[in-house]
């Protein structure tokens, strides 16, 4: 039985990636393999920092990353309120695609295993979330359950009760940015019959935002297999793990009214502060002296010993760009909402010309 632990990345997230693997090294009670899954093939600092540690590897099953590609497209591409949506809002037609290569987990070398996003730290010992795979299928930690249902799934309510056939919905979804569960935890027969379920038209209730999270949590509660949620059945003993939330620092580590924390997860803080603030930039980041502890931790001479703010002209420059960049998209935004509308009328046109013959 091999444990492991996954995690996505490239060199867009070297920094919280180096931070990531230093505070697993140093919090998780002992040593455990983990893998890299590439988001894409921007690798060369990843590869570096991979060859400098013993237990890391890179995930290079090209057949598994086809296959997740494959399937994560087709779901999306054949979904036309997420691709009406995205068009509208100017995103790619294929929005995050590349988040959906952590389903490449599932056919790695670990039995059972951690899934973790490139942007969190590791707090503590991971050994009782392993354990409790013994008696479950899909372990997580987290409060997703106490937000908004309809960042996870937005169908209607009577798709949502046709798919799920489920009273108590609300209390099942997760976030996918941290998760435990088992290798080949989706057999080949169960992943055709939910594709063809998706492609089928229930897909729908899905939402879009977090393309792949959405996924997550409709393969995880259609396919029926057994879930535990720490935060939501061992609620008095859970902590938060949000940086927005309030907790204590002692000796860099975090704590929730006296309760180490098992890991605290940055999402939606922008990968591009934490470079900035590793080049020397005074960006102000939650626990920021926490994170550049494990960042720095085998190199803490390369640490930052000050911080300098940005100058006027380059908060200018940074602010015009920014503008400019958005003036574009919303003139692409513009055209391809033309083109629509121009091949829709054609469309309407060759019908009723049809009709008339």
């Amino acid at each position: 039985m091999i444990d492991g632990i996954y995690i996505l990345a490239n060199d867009v997230v070297y920094d919280q990636l180096v931070a990531l693997l230093n505070s697993i090294e140093a919090n998780a009670g002992r040593k455990i393999p983990i893998c890299i899954l590439p988001y894409n093939e921007r690798l060369d600092k990843v590869k570096t920092e991979i060859a400098s540690r013993d237990n890391v590897s890179l995930f290079e099953d090209s057949d598994s990353i086809a296959y997740w590609d494959n399937f994560a497209t087709q779901i999306w591409k054949n979904y036309p309120r997420a691709q009406k949506t995205w068009r509208e809002w100017g995103f790619p037609e294929l929005y995050e695609l590349p988040m959906h290569r952590k389903f490449c987990a599932v056919d790695g070398p670990f039995d059972r295993f951690i899934y973790f996003d490139a942007d969190i730290l590791l707090m503590g010992p991971v050994d009782y979330v392993y354990e409790k795979l013994d008696s479950y299928d899909w372990v997580v930690n987290d409060f997703q359950y106490k937000s908004d249902l309809k960042f996870i799934f937005d169908g209607s309510p009577e798709q949502m009760q046709q798919v799920f056939n489920s009273d108590n919905l609300q209390s099942k979804v997760f976030c996918a940015g941290w998760f435990a569960t088992k290798k080949n935890i989706f057999s080949p027969a169960m992943r055709a019959d939910l594709f063809d379920k998706l492609i089928a038209g229930e897909a729908d209730v899905m939402a879009f935002l977090a393309p792949d999270q959405s996924l997550f949590n409709y393969m995880v509660l259609k396919s029926g297999i057994s879930y535990y949620n720490f935060a939501c059945y061992d609620c008095e003993q859970a902590t938060g793990n949000h940086w927005s939330s309030q907790f204590d620092v002692v000796d860099n580590m975090l704590y929730d009214q006296g309760r180490k924390l098992t890991y605290v997860h940055y999402m939606s803080i922008s990968s591009s502060d934490f470079r900035r603030l590793c080049g020397g930039e005074d960006v102000d980041i939650p626990y920021r002296d926490v994170f550049l502890y494990y960042r720095y931790l085998k190199s803490p001479e390369q640490r930052p010993q000050s911080f300098t703010r940005p100058s006027q002209l380059m908060l200018l420059q940074k602010s015009t760009s920014n503008f400019i960049q958005q003036r574009v998209n919303n003139i692409k935004l513009k055209y391809r909402n033309f083109k629509d509308r121009i091949a829709q009328r054609r469309g309407r046109g060759q019908g009723a010309g049809s009709g008339g013959k």
